[in-house]
């Protein structure tokens, strides 16, 4: 299941930590320090959000 989660993440975590950046610029916090504070947020973010979908995933099985 390891692998399933590492796959899952690459993609969940690049999005989130985008939408993490999106945000941060819309909102006006267009500084280096406000689009890397967004975009750890949603990198740490995606981190439950991967565990629930591999575990959804893996019992489908």
């Amino acid at each position: 299941m390891i692998w399933l989660i590492f796959i899952i993440h690459l993609f969940i975590g690049t999005t989130l930590a985008g939408i993490g950046v999106i945000a941060a610029l819309v909102s006006g916090y267009d500084t280096l320090n406000g689009v890397l504070i967004a975009a750890a947020a949603g990198f740490i973010l995606s981190l439950p959000v991967t565990w629930i979908v591999a575990r959804q995933l893996w019992q489908r099985k």
